[in-house]
């Protein structure tokens, strides 16, 4: 598996009992605090192998810092990143530093799973329900982070958000027959919601109301208060994405918001939807269902 659909990482079948998917995600700080950091890099880092349908094993460090970062900041990161990766069922077993004036961080990770138990994000089907697992906004609230304006507590739900594994609802839909899967990261929602409809050949249907979003993160929208990134996903996604006239601008903003670590979105007949996100509620209260597949008309997403 390989580069044809824009899949979250690369699968290598070993035996008829073995797929190895291997991945590797490297990016700059998004919070102040190092430790933090080093959680959400690799949590974030680790999501493609869970979108893929697998179990993370290995990891291995990749970390560019400057001569002068003071040493507990790289003692910081490095423990975020190793108790993640615990957290996850896996190991670090090494890793690579690089001279940097700015730090970088991240895993290259290597993960299983039976090959019948891989994901793609091109295999969706007609009818199918789309499941959204975390919240959207990290690249809003982190951008009004850094200008003060976030309160502690939204400060907190968003770190805790990056941060978290998407192991559990992995593991908890392992049990359901998803037809697809992607994980919201740096195209935003829409951006990968349309790489799942263009690979499967369907459009998306999204219900822009259902979508849970983080704390403040459409009041921000709603102030301008939107990454560059956002603005790049729109310009992308031009001729692909049809936004119905309900749709507030601040609502779209948050659905081209570059996320951090964001969550899962499954495709899958709508019965098992039902009776998954049940079950997901139980652990993801933030999970829902926000839309559906349908035959290919004129645009690959229409947001009502």
């Amino acid at each position: 598996m390989g580069f044809d659909t824009s899949d979250d990482a690369s699968v290598y079948k070993i035996d008829e009992n073995t797929a190895l998917i291997q991945t590797v995600d490297i990016f700059p700080p998004v919070v102040d605090d190092p430790y933090d950091y080093g959680r959400i890099a690799a949590a974030n880092s680790l999501s493609d192998v869970y979108a893929m349908g697998g179990r993370p094993k290995l990891a291995m460090n990749i970390f560019c810092y400057p001569e002068d970062l003071p040493l507990d900041m790289v003692q910081g990161i490095l423990q975020g990143g190793y108790e993640k990766v615990a957290e996850a069922g896996a190991i670090v077993t090494g890793g690579h530093t690089i001279k940097d004036a700015v730090p970088k961080y991240g895993l290259s990770v290597s993960g299983f799973a039976h090959p019948s138990e891989i994901l793609t994000n091109s295999g969706a089907r007609e009818g199918d329900v789309l499941i959204l697992t975390k919240p959207l906004g990290s690249g809003i609230l982190n951008t009004a982070a850094k200008a003060g304006l976030t309160e502690p507590e939204t400060f907190k739900i968003l770190v805790e958000t990056m941060a978290a594994l998407n192991r559990t609802a992995a593991e908890i839909a392992s049990a359901s027959p998803v037809h697809a899967c992607t994980d919201i990261t740096g195209f935003g929602f829409l951006g990968h919601a349309c790489e799942m409809a263009r690979g499967s050949f369907l459009a998306a249907e999204i219900d822009s109301a259902a979508l849970p979003l983080m704390p403040q993160a459409e009041e921000f929208a709603e102030m301008g208060i939107i990454p560059a990134g956002a603005y790049n996903n729109r310009g992308y996604l031009e001729g692909m994405v049809r936004l119905s006239s309900g749709v507030s601008l601040a609502r779209a903003d948050v659905m081209f918001d570059p996320q951090t670590s964001g969550g899962l979105l499954y495709a899958l007949p709508e019965k098992d939807a039902v009776k998954l996100l049940a079950r997901l509620k139980d652990a993801l209260p933030s999970a829902e269902i926000v839309g559906h597949l349908k035959a290919f008309d004129e645009y690959f997403i229409e947001v009502k």
